[in-house]
């Protein structure tokens, strides 16, 4: 069993930057595909970010794409979203999750395993 816990959430003005981070222990992280998701109040949970065990592919969701950034430190046990130029739509709790399957379903929140408890990241203007 893995357990994730998100790190690194607060508040920012619009157009500022925050990184995530997402720290595993019980289980190498490099065993996973990683994924970030977000949930806004009184909204379904979205895909936004997700990266391969390896980390030699990564995926975005469109509203996301060119202004965040995923990577990990499989020696650090650890992944990350960069973001950058917030937008106060980008408001939400943002959860990091693992998935051992393949192929790799990315953009489903059945797909993946384990889940961390989320952090918060609140744009104002």
């Amino acid at each position: 069993q893995v357990q994730l816990v998100e790190s690194g959430g607060g508040l920012v003005q619009t157009g500022g930057s925050l990184r995530l981070s997402c720290a595993a222990s019980g289980r190498t992280l490099s065993n996973y595909n990683m994924g970030w998701f977000r949930q806004a109040p009184g909204k379904d949970r979205e895909f936004v970010a997700a990266i391969t065990r390896s980390g030699s592919s990564t995926y975005y969701a469109d509203s996301v794409k060119g202004r965040f950034t995923i990577s990990r430190d499989n020696a650090k046990n650890t992944v990350y979203l960069q973001m950058s130029m917030l937008k106060r739509e980008d408001t939400a709790v943002y959860s990091c999750a693992a998935d051992k399957s393949i192929p790799f379903m990315y953009v489903s929140v059945d797909a993946y395993d384990y889940w961390g408890q989320g952090t918060q990241v609140t744009v104002s203007s």
